[in-house]
């Protein structure tokens, strides 16, 4: 029987006999939770070994792992599970759950991943910030234990369409979206708040029904877990998943600057003229950072290359340098120039560089055939445009230009 806490969709989970399921849904949903009960439960049979992954995760036994401990104890089994940083072993059957981050602070660690030994069940947690498919390729194709069920689940909040899960498992198989079942070797399961309601609060259910009156769109998007169509009047299309600088460029680095809504973002940036290529690879996109830290961070990640940033913060950039950071203002000109520069490039995004791809799938015109732009989802967008306008519109700039 389930857990009575537990939204009655979720009971394919325990029944379904796929190797795929695809968990989707909106805020309040309680896919999460029922999935985290879902793999305690699994770890009651012997000879269990569970990978569970985020794009990114840090320090396991500070985030994720204590999810599980609450949900243990719900259950009534703290006093058979041990727990280190970055495992839950079961001590009755020696089943387990691993954590891991896909990318790491030293890079992608896919290849480390797969050639872990008795994997059976691979669970990968906000999967939607997994924009390569070929890591969940490589992952997938590792999962192969003799003689048991092998599972690969997928939990995510639904992007938009252009992503390669709608393509790979609705859009090439004919699946609607919200659609419950299986269908060949796919089990799947989508709910909203409103198969999830008896275990939410009214202070919460109060916002919900104030986003569903107030932006309707968002409310489809955030709580009903709905897919969206590629953002209508797209700034860029020009853009694709791939190797960083394969031909050994020189590179510098574009910055925008936020504090506490808005991210300051760090991009690093190779212009091949010849290919007529732009290679972008993402450093850094962080709320809250204060000049000591942000210098610090950029010291670390991209030594002493010249940053191209901002000339809004000129109090903010001499303190950088101070700080010894090779950074300098550019003059910005006209949006549009910037970004008709970058238009005239194909764009080349690492796999690693998940929010420049969420940014470039979401900046969008503010009406069809103007050339004004909604001042949103244009971040990291930025730090490259300034780059891009320092480097383009300056000929002889002497080695930061490439040739």
């Amino acid at each position: 029987m389930l857990n009575p806490k537990l939204n009655k969709k979720y009971g394919a989970l325990f029944s379904a006999k796929s190797r795929y399921y695809i968990i989707t849904g909106g805020r309040g949903s309680g896919k999460s939770y029922a999935v985290t009960v879902f793999l305690t439960l699994l770890t009651m049979t012997q000879g269990v070994r569970v990978l569970f992954t985020r794009f990114t995760m840090v320090s396991a036994h500070l985030s994720i792992i204590p999810e599980f401990l609450e949900k243990i104890g719900v259950l009534g089994y703290d006093s058979i599970f041990s727990i280190n940083k970055a495992e839950v072993v079961n001590e009755s059957t020696k089943s387990d759950i691993l954590f891991r981050g896909i990318k790491t602070s030293s890079g992608n660690q896919t290849a480390s991943l797969k050639s872990l030994q008795g994997i059976n069940c691979w669970c990968l947690d906000e999967a939607e910030e997994l924009i390569d498919e070929n890591i969940f390729d490589t992952i997938d194709l590792s999962i192969r234990e003799k003689s048991v069920q092998n599972r690969i689940i997928l939990i995510l909040n639904p992007v938009t369409k252009e992503h390669w899960i709608y393509r790979k498992f609705f859009e090439s198989r004919g699946v609607q979206e919200g659609f419950n079942g299986t269908k060949d070797d796919v089990c799947y399961i989508h709910s909203t708040y409103l198969d999830n309601k008896q275990n939410l609060s009214k202070s919460f259910l109060d916002r919900i029904y104030g986003l569903k009156n107030n932006n309707p769109k968002k409310y489809f998007h955030k709580i009903l877990g709905g897919w969206l169509d590629k953002a209508e009047g797209v700034v860029f299309d020009n853009w694709t998943i791939g190797e960083f600088n394969p031909d050994n460029l020189q590179t510098s680095c574009g910055m925008d600057f936020g504090f506490s809504i808005d991210p300051d973002s760090l991009t690093e940036v190779a212009i091949d003229k010849k290919k007529m290529k732009i290679y972008l690879k993402e450093h850094i996109y962080r709320n809250g950072l204060k000049s000591h830290e942000l210098a610090e961070i950029i010291l670390k990640k991209v030594e002493n290359k010249l940053i191209i940033a901002d000339s809004a913060e000129p109090r903010l950039i001499e303190d950088l340098r101070y700080l010894g950071v090779n950074i300098k203002p550019v003059k910005k000109g006209t949006i549009e120039s910037g970004v008709t520069r970058m238009q005239d490039y194909q764009l080349v995004v690492t796999a690693e560089s998940t929010n420049i791809a969420k940014e470039l799938n979401n900046y969008v015109y503010s009406d069809k055939g103007s050339k004004l732009y909604v001042d949103n989802w244009n971040h990291a967008i930025d730090g490259v445009r300034y780059n891009v306008i320092y480097h383009l519109d300056n000929p002889n700039l002497g080695k930061y230009f490439v040739q």
